[in-house]
């Protein structure tokens, strides 16, 4: 069990440095004075001080989070979320009879790329104070959130009450501090800043399928441990919004929230939208539905066109008035170019079902497309749009679907059981010979040759899948474990 402490305190640290070891971007900041290794402290957000603009302080991925966190300080109260443990205080200086230990000007530019700071703003700081204290710092989350007033200038600040603290919440996991640690304190430089830009730009677009992919970065580039059990991801609250894909598809008059057929049935259409963006879907947003409206259009990664049916039912008219509208709307080369969908929890009569099978209409229910959302969000990137086309047959196609779902979770198990197979060899690096002679030893569940398997260890160690490591040399590449590929 993790002994407790007692934090009576704060450090005051600008609160951009505190969102970089939050993020677990940073495992180091410059602290205002020297830190005994062992001492501990809660963390405090205080204003940049300007000594540059923001854009030339901060390295350029990390300007807008820097923003950012600056401006939730316009309120009157500040939250104190982390608190830290300082593993090392280095002193850094520049010139000759410096008491600090000497870096050379190539140090900064290393620092600057291990840490978020620009070369410039860690040499003006140099020369307006001689030195720097680099602290490097383990994070951990208190376990409540303490509010406090906003405006402090001080280096430290007493907290309104002492927090008794354990290390069971570390922004990183141990493993992962150490490797990072030992990365920082050795100088070597960052081995992917290509996808440190990437994240930069992504994470402008503050959007939702986008975020996931800002969290595998993250976690490739050791900014994050593991990521969350799969079986927890759908009880993340910013994910709660699928769990109504089927609830508004299935209703059609929300009395007791007085809602009448028209808001229920705009609710629905909203949330298929954000179901299929989900997806990976471009949702042309000005396919509102309404009076002589589609209700849904797709442009990437092909055409799609859909009308949503919320209620019991599913009127006769409906194939034709998704043929009238997308006409109207699209012409006629696109419309009959693109895929058609109608998604609604009502059994199509026998007359609609005979007109999707001459139009080639494809109807599911809204929990299916609910399923969908679920294995992506469990599984993000596990949903292939273009592999998924195919299953968009004419009629009602829910069983189609749930083969395309159960053939995804097949691929998943297999691809668990082979970074399982790498993590039990036990070796630092391991040949593709190797692991194929164990996979067939092992009594498989699918029977690959070795060209598959080798193409589905490239896959897995690449720099969004990051489950396993792979190395090139002149006797091919080799393999090693990473993390974890959790099914369950």
């Amino acid at each position: 069990m993790s002994q407790s402490v007692l934090i009576d305190r704060a450090i005051c640290l600008p609160a951009p440095e505190i969102a970089a070891l939050m993020e677990g971007r940073a495992i180091a900041t410059i602290t205002p004075v020297f830190l005994r290794p062992g001492q501990q402290f809660a963390l405090y957000p205080t204003d940049f001080k300007q000594i540059l603009p923001l854009e030339q302080f901060y390295r350029g991925n990390f300007v807008s989070v820097a923003r950012n966190s600056l401006a939730k300080l316009t309120d009157e109260t500040v939250t104190v979320e982390v608190w830290v443990k300082c593993e090392m205080c280095q002193a850094i200086a520049l010139g000759a009879g410096a008491t600090a230990p000497i870096a050379p000007t190539n140090e900064l530019e290393i620092l600057s790329r291990l840490t978020v700071w620009t070369e410039l703003a860690l040499e003006k700081i140099i020369a307006e104070k001689g030195h720097f204290f680099l602290t490097y710092l383990r994070v951990y989350y208190l376990p409540e959130i303490v509010k406090m007033l906003s405006g402090e200038t001080r280096n430290f600040v007493s907290l309104p009450q002492s927090v008794q603290v354990t290390k069971i919440k570390p922004i990183l996991s141990d493993k992962l501090f150490t490797k990072r640690y030992q990365q920082l304190q050795n100088r070597q430089l960052p081995l992917h800043p290509e996808l440190e830009e990437l994240l930069a730009k992504i994470a402008q677009l503050n959007h939702l399928s986008t975020s996931q992919l800002a969290n595998q970065i993250s976690h490739f580039l050791g900014w994050k441990s593991q990521i969350k059990a799969k079986k927890d991801r759908l009880l993340d609250p910013e994910l709660a919004w699928i769990k109504n894909i089927a609830i508004f598809g299935n209703r059609s008059d929300e009395k007791e929230e007085k809602k009448s057929n028209y808001q229920a049935g705009t609710d629905f259409e909203q949330v298929v939208h954000q179901a299929l963006q989900f997806l990976g879907f471009g949702v042309d947003p000005d396919a509102k539905g309404g009076a002589g409206g589609m209700d849904l259009y797709c442009t990437t990664p092909y055409p799609l066109v859909g009308e949503c049916k919320a209620g019991k039912s599913i009127p006769d008219s409906t194939a034709e008035q998704l043929y009238r509208i997308g006409i109207r709307h699209l012409g006629k080369e696109v419309y009959e170019s693109a895929a058609k969908l109608i998604i609604g929890s009502g059994k199509p009569t026998k007359y609609l079902q005979e007109s999707a099978q001459k139009a080639v209409i494809s109807i599911i229910k809204p929990m299916t497309l609910q399923k969908l959302v679920e294995l992506e969000a469990k599984f993000p990137g596990s949903v292939n749009l273009m592999e998924l086309k195919p299953y968009l047959e004419a009629g009602q196609i829910d069983s189609r679907i749930d083969e395309y779902i159960q053939k995804v979770l097949t691929d998943i198990k297999l691809r668990s059981q082979i970074v399982q197979l790498v993590k039990n060899i036990n070796d630092d690096l391991v040949n593709v010979s190797m692991i194929y002679a164990i996979y067939n030893y092992s009594n498989p569940p699918i029977r690959l040759n070795q060209e598959e398997l080798q193409e589905i260890l490239i896959e897995l160690s690449s720099p969004l899948a990051g489950y396993l490591g792979r190395k090139k040399d002149s006797n091919g590449s080799r393999f090693y474990f990473l993390r974890d590929l959790h099914v369950d």
